[in-house]
């Protein structure tokens, strides 16, 4: 690896570092406290953010709980006592302020990750979960923070941060790595 590349790998990861440093842990823990006890939840995000979004209500279920994404033909009705959690941020993602308002008015929770703690979708949360990260909304200019483009540090930081929520929720709901396993697919 060139000696360029390699300080690109270490920016990139010492800016990752100091976004997820600057979580607020007691949030990361309320956060898992409302997943584990959701009657169900239900998860959406846009772009890149739907993909890391989609990652971790694949380990949600691992962990033995009601997960489902939205846009899935099997993706139940929400109602009290239910979650919604939705990554935008930006803050101002259309369909995810459209889909809060639409879990709101059935007496879900609105569990926002955003980056803009005063976006619209910030308003509208119940609980909101703030990664202090450049996304698309403040990429260019002055406001640009990571050698990333667009909003990767933002989507890096997401992956990771839900790999440590997979690790308290794992401790919360006291599923064991074999019934983890046990529940991963067996149709790849």
């Amino acid at each position: 690896m060139s000696e360029q590349g390699e300080n690109l790998f270490k920016t990139a990861l010492g800016e990752l570092g100091g976004v997820l440093a600057r979580i607020d842990e007691s949030r990361i823990d309320a956060a898992c406290r409302m997943l584990a006890d959701a009657g169900r939840i239900v998860v959406y995000g846009c772009g890149r953010e739907a993909l890391q979004v989609k990652g971790f209500a694949m380990r949600l279920y691992h962990l033995g709980l009601p997960v489902s994404v939205v846009g899935d033909m099997t993706t139940p009705p929400l109602g009290a006592g239910d979650v919604f959690l939705a990554s935008s941020g930006p803050g101002e993602t259309s369909t995810v302020l459209t889909l809060m308002r639409v879990a709101h008015g059935a007496g879900a929770t609105n569990l926002l990750l955003t980056a803009q703690a005063g976006s619209s979708a910030a308003r509208q949360a119940d609980f909101t979960l703030l990664i202090p990260a450049q996304t698309m909304a403040n990429d260019q200019g002055p406001k640009k923070t990571s050698v990333l483009p667009m909003g990767s540090v933002f989507e890096g930081a997401l992956f990771l941060l839900f790999e440590v929520m997979v690790l308290k929720l794992r401790d919360l709901t006291a599923a064991t790595p074999e019934a983890m396993r046990a529940r991963h697919t067996n149709m790849e």
